[in-house]
């Protein structure tokens, strides 16, 4: 047990755990906090570091202690006004906060994790906010296939990388059967295709620049699914052969040109559709535990903000934490 743990979010990995254990998670813009030494930005500038936290006031802390430019980095972004910890005590005004009910992916989205965001709007309205229920103009499908041809080609580096400092040549044995999946799809990929699916995050950002000309913040939940049980996205005995013989084939160009890596991928974000948007455009997201399940799972929401603004993000963490706390739910052990 630990006051705070660190994580990486590269497509929802600080916000989704968050959201599954009833705890408070802050992925920061891109470039609030340091890469270094190894990396200027990991995943295209898509990953960045934070912690999950019980309180919002340890996550606003913790970034105050390690955000700030680093000698060397591809990018910096302005600094805060004041301390973050100072943001969440401070009252966010009335915000205006659009929210959605519906998948991205254009998929099943549970009615408890349909209900918590109305729960959630329900709240930011007594509070005081204008909400309204209202999507960005942006193409999730098109967005989840970009993210998932980036994570492809990073996979398929990290092995090369693997080879460099090994000094010796990599297998299918080296690495999980998925990993190697993973790396096969990015070998069949051009640098042409790549740089195509980068500068699709532009377009990306740009959509949510415009919809934040009318909107602070975007509501979503943070998953599509209750916490699943342990073992239950465990690969199955059959996907699990399937798997041994792409990798023994070496068939990832069969697999991409046939349209079964695109299937397959969409289907694997079913359930987190949600996360992925916030780290291709760089902006700053929050999961807040705000829902419990009548079996007392909880759901986090969503919040994205503007780039650059987790003062807003926090001020408004703070004001939710304070009217519904959340800090001594805790399952039973």
């Amino acid at each position: 047990m630990v006051p705070m743990a660190s994580g990486g979010d590269g497509g929802g990995s600080i916000r989704i755990p968050s959201s599954h254990c009833g705890l408070f998670g802050m992925k920061p813009s891109r470039g609030r906090n340091p890469t270094g030494p190894e990396y200027g930005e990991i995943w295209q500038g898509a990953a960045v570091e934070h912690v999950i936290t019980r309180s919002v006031r340890d996550s606003a802390a913790m970034l105050d202690a390690v955000s700030g430019p680093e000698p060397g980095a591809p990018y910096t972004i302005p600094g805060p006004e004041r301390p973050f910890l100072e943001e969440v005590g401070l009252d966010p005004g009335k915000l205006r906060i659009a929210f959605t009910k519906r998948s991205p992916l254009k998929a099943e989205v549970h009615p408890e994790c349909v209900r918590a965001v109305e729960d959630a709007a329900r709240l930011l309205a007594d509070l005081g906010h204008a909400v309204e229920e209202a999507e960005p103009a942006v193409d999730g499908i098109a967005l989840a296939k970009s993210y998932f041809s980036m994570y492809f080609g990073e996979i398929a580096a990290d092995i090369r990388d693997m080879r460099r400092i090994l000094g010796r040549r990599i297998t299918a044995a080296d690495v999980e059967g998925p990993t190697w999946v993973l790396k096969l799809l990015g070998d069949v990929m051009s640098a042409g295709e790549f740089v195509l699916v980068i500068r699709q995050w532009n377009t990306f950002a740009r959509q949510m620049a415009q919809f934040h000309e009318r909107h602070d913040l975007y509501l979503t939940p943070t998953v599509a699914s209750p916490p699943v049980k342990i073992g239950e996205l465990k690969p199955k005995p059959a996907e699990e052969k399937a798997m041994r013989i792409v990798n023994s084939l070496n068939l990832g160009r069969v697999l991409r040109l046939s349209g079964i890596a695109d299937k397959l991928a969409l289907e694997s974000l079913a359930k987190t559709p949600y996360t992925q948007l916030a780290n291709l455009t760089g902006q700053p997201a929050m999961s807040v535990p705000l829902y419990w399940t009548r079996e007392n799972l909880p759901i986090g929401v969503q919040f994205i903000g503007r780039f650059g603004d987790e003062a807003t993000l926090f001020r408004l963490a703070g004001q939710l934490e304070k009217a519904r706390p959340w800090f001594d739910r805790r399952p039973k052990i």
